[in-house]
């Protein structure tokens, strides 16, 4: 992944508007991670990235708000941390956009990698306000079963049952057994298995338009531009192979790609600003 400098979570991406749909990165901010595992806070005004562990790489949190004139989707939930106020930071990040946690109507999950799952739920429901087992009350998750049957037997440290577990309790849950499906006419997903056995992407298809969000798959828009193979990827020559694909088709058909890695471009298509091919 760039190391990049880091943004200040406070400074949210600034929303970018497509045809019909309008996209809001929700950056938790700049993180370091190394073979423990661990995200550790990184602020480039005093941290230096030679002075943490050796392999240690800097990375960017930013889950998305997509909102369609059918839904507010949730795409990914961060790392689940709270603020100094003890409030959870995806909500915070929500509110300043202008929306509400309760507006969520579906939350799209890619994995359950924990930077990506960890603000699902809550398994201290007395925790939340009102007592909600799930961070996002009025929403309909998504994800892959077999992704959370492999995240419930591997556990930590890449995955944290105990933040996944409230998935298993809800009527809110809708699990995919598919290796490709629609949700409910214009949301599309495919099971890859690529940077994680059961990873899945999504496209959001309205009006024309056609939004990319490849999770871990493709995390960075750097990655897309060039022939490049990760250590990290449980099939690193599928994840290739799959952002060669994509970045051609997508330039091609003109998708709004969105990068949950991304420092500097957390969204690239014709429609973002300095987009295009």
């Amino acid at each position: 992944m760039d190391d990049e400098l880091n943004r200040d979570s406070s400074d949210l991406s600034s929303p970018t508007r497509g045809q019909g749909a309008k996209i809001i990165p929700l950056s938790e901010g700049s993180f370091t991670i190394d073979k423990t595992k661990l995200f550790i806070p990184f602020n480039e005004t005093k941290d230096v990235l030679n002075e943490r562990p050796v392999g240690s790489l800097l990375v960017e949190i930013q889950p998305f708000l997509v909102i369609t004139s059918k839904d507010i989707l949730l795409l990914d939930t961060g790392l689940g941390f709270n603020n100094n106020q003890g409030q959870l930071q995806i909500h915070e990040n929500i509110k300043t956009t202008g929306y509400q946690p309760e507006q969520i109507t579906k939350v799209l999950l890619s994995h359950l990698h924990k930077d990506h799952a960890g603000g699902v739920g809550n398994p201290h429901k007395e925790a939340f306000e009102g007592g909600d087992i799930l961070n996002f009350p009025n929403a309909r998750y998504y994800v892959q079963r077999r992704e959370f049957d492999f995240a419930w037997q591997k556990g930590f440290p890449s995955f944290m049952p105990e933040e996944i577990e409230p998935l298993l309790h809800s009527h809110q849950v809708h699990f995919l057994h598919d290796d490709e499906g629609v949700i409910e006419d214009y949301i599309f997903y495919q099971h890859t298995g690529a940077h994680s056995p059961h990873h899945q992407v999504f496209w959001i298809k309205e009006e024309g338009e056609i939004i990319f969000f490849g999770g871990d798959d493709a995390p960075q828009l750097q990655q897309m531009k060039i022939k490049y193979k990760t250590k990290y990827d449980f099939d690193a020559d599928k994840a290739m192979n799959l952002r060669m694909l994509w970045w051609e088709q997508g330039n091609k058909e003109g998708w709004q790609f969105l990068f949950y890695h991304d420092f500097k471009t957390p969204v690239y298509g014709p429609l973002s600003p300095g987009g295009g091919t």
